[in-house]
């Protein structure tokens, strides 16, 4: 029995020192709606959020913004049939709009803010004049068919800049890393080890480039778009539905106000990261074999023209 003891005495406290060594959700983030967070085996701290037709979906948002910097998260998506749901991960300034679920009729209202509460959740926080944003959203599937990461970025309430891509994996099987680098020549995103997408600047165009942005994760009801264009809904005899994130990361500068940047050290590692030959390949890779959809061939969309950055390269 004492050495029962002992040895849960000793599990104790190398779970407390795992603990204080990884509890990034509430150090960093505040949280709304259905979250709960939890610690594996390993002791990482683990984020869960939850979706369910009586209370909504669930949020968290970094107490800190950011200008510029390299934000990275591991994820595991909604198994099974996730229609209808989505999850995201994304960069924004404080301004959303957000969907109001109540006997299921659908409420647009717009709020000031970073973060959502009980029961709200995120319907597009790309609108607004002034909005800048950096998205990456997973739209949820009918079992068996390919979750669709969704792409995105916003400047100055210029947005509807989707790239759209099939994921050659199943990301509820397991973890995967998502990271989204942004800094004053590109905004990077990345799947694991694979660059999938680069946004470049102009000097000309709009650019994130000039309001802190704080970082997001949610997970909503998406059902009037998120699947086959919002033909088939959430199918809520399957709720609840659950996401969950560990192992977040933001190599970031912070701003100050009347000050310089504030930026740790190694900043250069991403601060000047632009894509070599061989990501430029994998890019091209992703785009010809798992693109599902590039505002630039869009002419239904852009009848008077496409954006000016689709004709730069």
């Amino acid at each position: 029995m004492a050495m029962l003891r002992a040895v849960s005495v000793t599990v104790g406290v190398l779970l407390a020192a795992a603990t204080a060594a990884d509890s990034w959700l509430y150090e960093e983030f505040t949280t709304d709606g259905n979250v709960r967070a939890d610690y594996n085996a390993q002791g990482q701290q683990v984020a869960s959020l939850m979706l369910t037709q009586q209370s909504g979906g669930g949020a968290f948002g970094s107490r800190q913004k950011y200008l510029y910097g390299e934000f990275s998260i591991q994820m595991k998506l909604v198994p099974g049939n996730s229609a209808g749901t989505v999850t995201s991960f994304y960069v924004s300034i404080p301004f959303h709009s957000i969907q109001v679920r109540a006997q299921n009729t659908f409420i647009v209202e717009q709020i000031q803010g970073p973060m959502l509460l009980n029961c709200l959740v995120q319907l597009s926080s790309g609108d607004g004049p002034g909005h800048d944003e950096i998205d990456m959203e997973f739209m949820g599937n009918s079992t068996g068919q390919p979750v669709v990461l969704n792409t995105n970025v916003w400047a100055n309430g210029d947005g509807k800049k989707e790239h759209q891509f099939d994921l050659w994996f199943d990301p509820a099987a397991d973890y995967h890393t998502y990271t989204i680098i942004w800094n004053d020549k590109n905004v990077l995103f990345k799947v694991d080890d694979l660059f999938v997408r680069s946004f470049r600047r102009y000097a000309d165009l709009p650019y994130p480039g000039a309001k802190p942005m704080s970082v997001h994760a949610t997970l909503w009801d998406g059902s009037y778009w998120a699947t086959q264009k919002g033909k088939v809904p959430v199918d809520w005899s399957g709720a609840p539905f659950v996401v969950s994130y560990r192992a977040y990361s933001a190599d970031a500068c912070v701003p100050a106000e009347g000050s310089p940047l504030s930026c740790p050290a190694g900043t250069d590692r991403w601060m000047n990261r632009q894509l070599d030959d061989a990501e430029r390949g994998t890019v091209a890779w992703a785009k010809r074999d798992y693109m599902r959809y590039n505002y630039c061939d869009d002419g239904w969309r852009f009848p008077q023209g496409f954006p000016a950055e689709c004709s730069r390269g």
